[in-house]
């Protein structure tokens, strides 16, 4: 079946055509995987590591043009592409390093003549599965330290991005990455879940990462259940935004823009509610909405807020949300919603709306728990807006939904900043700032709805393509038994002073 990827601001543009892989095709890249394995795992992992900054500098050779294509095929603006590939960069940049601080440790054994190691074995062959809205940064996440650790890769792109995956795994084999060791396969979802199963069942993939819904997360973590394996999943969020009556609220407002709508809302980060305490509500309410129907929206290679949805399939879903507001909600952000077209136009719209997929950013007025709209994840330029009279109600607030991937409070007491810390349930947490943004150095990654707890980025996810191997090397020329033949020095438990 031939795929056409379509620039989603002009859909009569093909970015690229691609065959999609069968079930076969895909147990073929894991049989070859596999085979690779062991012979790259063999290589020095400062050696990997070396291969790894070669990518890294060719990323960033290339930094404008594969944002530019970003670009092209998903609809992300310009500026948010360019940071994308700096991303990737600066990861390549990080493992470099790690490849020279695959630690192991000495550790003291209670016998004589007798030493205890421990050493970070790869865990094998991987298949790595990601979406389409960071179709570069994400996929390095997983990408960089399963090779560096060791580990060949079945990469397995959104189909929405197969131009993007192509290009980077071009760089990676330019930089020095052995044919084999990794391998893109574009599929739809359906063959990719058939052909899970089977390369599961007959041993070929000891891991999977997995980036998307978390029902599709649920699935797989299902699956690899069966076979006792762990999968790093990063699922979806509904990301809170805790504003207290101390806050910055120029700051506020200029964070939740971002947060709530950049990249048209298609972020795993992207924050879902806007909580406000009733004493400044009104003030936030109002700046917030103001700076919403003001933003430049359309054309993404200009200076925009936001460019168009990733495809057709994630502007259809962002219209049937639209269907989750009820009658007690007020409607404020634009001068329509749904999809911007020349019937249905949005003031300080950049560009010819009919070319592509854009919609309205839509604020929903009223939220509150009961609401679908408070516990779904929505995935597009559709944020909800709210209060609360206590700190106690906004924690509530934050955590009751069930996901647990991102958060944010604005708030000039410290003494809030903790208690928030503490208590909320995200595996990240920002302080005056955005629910989004990511550093290659720091821990990226979930809880509850969120994820299973795996985190990427920085030396935690070695944890996710290592697996701890213990030695333990007697050389007292004599079976000594753990636990039995334990040395006993002579002590006097009656002695007092």
């Amino acid at each position: 079946m031939t795929y056409l990827s379509q620039n989603p601001a002009n859909f009569a543009e093909t970015v690229a055509t691609f065959e999609l892989a069968s079930v076969n095709d895909i147990v073929k890249a894991a049989e070859v995987a596999s085979a690779a394995q062991r012979e790259w795992a063999a290589v020095p992992a400062p050696a990997r590591g070396r291969v790894l900054a070669q990518v890294g500098r060719l990323f960033e050779a290339n930094k404008e043009s594969l944002a530019a294509l970003m670009t092209k095929e998903i609809g992300k603006t310009y500026a948010e592409s360019l940071g994308e590939v700096q991303e990737v960069i600066d990861t390549c940049d990080f493992f470099l390093g790690e490849g020279r601080r695959l630690y192991g440790q000495t550790v003291p054994s209670e016998m004589p003549n007798k030493q205890l190691f421990t050493f970070r074995m790869p865990v094998g062959t991987t298949m790595i599965i990601t979406a389409a809205n960071f179709p570069a940064a994400v996929p390095s996440w997983y990408l960089v330290p399963a090779l560096l650790t060791g580990n060949s890769i079945v990469w397995k792109p959104a189909e929405t991005a197969g131009a993007v995956a192509t290009a980077m795994a071009n760089i990676f084999r330019a930089g020095g990455v052995p044919q084999g060791v990794l391998d893109v396969v574009i599929a739809d979802g359906a063959t990719t879940g058939a052909a899970l199963n089977e390369v599961l069942e007959r041993g070929l993939i000891q891991k999977v990462g997995f980036t998307g819904s978390t029902e599709v997360g649920r699935k797989i973590g299902e699956l690899c259940g069966r076979h006792l394996q762990s999968p790093c999943l990063e699922l979806g969020g509904k990301n809170p935004m805790i504003v207290m009556p101390d806050a910055n609220i120029d700051l506020v407002v200029e964070g939740a823009l971002f947060a709530g709508f950049g990249t048209a809302g298609q972020r795993c980060t992207s924050m879902g509610t806007l909580w406000v305490h009733e004493k400044i509500y009104d003030q936030v309410k109002n700046a917030w909405v103001s700076a919403v129907e003001n933003a430049i929206i359309g054309d993404p290679t200009k200076a925009v807020l936001y460019g168009p949805m990733i495809s057709e399939a994630y502007l259809n879903t962002h219209e049937k949300n639209l269907e989750m507001i009820q009658g007690h909600h007020k409607v404020l952000g634009s001068t329509g919603t749904g999809r911007i077209t020349a019937k249905n136009p949005r003031n300080n719209f950049l560009g010819d709306p009919d070319k592509g997929y854009f919609a309205h950013p839509t604020i929903v007025e009223g939220i509150v728990k009961s609401d679908a709209l408070y516990y779904t994840e929505t995935f597009g330029p559709l944020v909800g807006l709210g209060k609360f009279s206590s700190f106690d109600e906004a924690i509530d607030l934050a955590n009751a939904h069930g996901y647990g991937l991102s958060s944010a409070i604005y708030t000039n007491d410290p003494k809030n900043v903790w208690k928030f810390r503490e208590q909320v349930s995200s595996g990240m947490v920002s302080i005056n700032n955005s629910t989004s943004g990511a550093e290659a150095h720091l821990p990226f990654g979930g809880n509850g709805k969120s994820g299973n707890g795996s985190r990427q980025s920085g030396i935690w996810v070695l944890d996710q393509f290592t697996r701890w191997q213990s030695v333990n090397w007697d050389y007292s020329g004599r079976l000594q038994k753990a636990q039995m033949d334990i040395m006993e020095l002579p002590y006097d438990p009656d002695f007092r002073l």
